[in-house]
């Protein structure tokens, strides 16, 4: 009987440490899958935020090559539309012609490129290009008096600047 005791001991004692053995593997199985889903989890959020990242560029991107494209296509219009103002101001737009230049003019606005040609206003290096120079006394900037051909901005960005003849005091040389 005592025989049969310490043989339910051991067998009691060896069932304890097989169980203290699969709770410890659980809790080391449980560790390494909640480290794996952490770790799957970071590298989902990163790729996530690349992609985002990714899409920002893109759109950056097809942006500013659509400003680009807009831009160049409005610099190599702008030789027309110098050709119709000519014309407009030499009267020779009448009828169709001048409905023709009137829809060129309401199209190229309505794209953003925006016509500047004013006078009286002080000379500035970044949207005026000084062709000549005339002196005044009664001028104490130098300032713009004539415009020879109007600048054009599109959203902002000058594309040409406009060339203009300024005045300045006869003193400041």
């Amino acid at each position: 009987m005592h025989e049969e005791k310490e043989t339910q001991e051991s067998l009691s004692d060896s069932k304890d440490i097989l169980d203290k053995d699969v709770a410890d593997n659980q809790k080391t199985d449980s560790i390494d899958i909640i480290d794996e889903v952490a770790s799957l989890t970071d590298t989902l959020q990163r790729v996530q935020a690349e992609y985002l990242n990714y899409r920002k560029r893109v759109e950056r991107d097809k942006e500013v090559t659509t400003n680009f494209a807009f831009t160049y296509i409005l610099q190599e219009f702008l030789p027309v539309l110098d050709d119709l103002d000519r014309a407009g101001e030499h009267g020779e737009l009448i009828g169709g012609f001048k409905a023709v230049a009137d829809r060129i003019n309401y199209i190229v606005e309505h794209l953003g490129l925006t016509k500047f040609s004013d006078l009286d206003i002080l000379f500035d290096p970044e949207i005026h290009e000084a062709i000549a120079y005339e002196l005044s006394s009664e001028i104490t900037q130098p300032t713009v008096t004539k415009i020879l051909q109007p600048g054009y901005k599109y959203k902002n960005k000058i594309i040409r600047a406009a060339r203009v003849i300024v005045s300045q005091n006869q003193e400041i040389k």
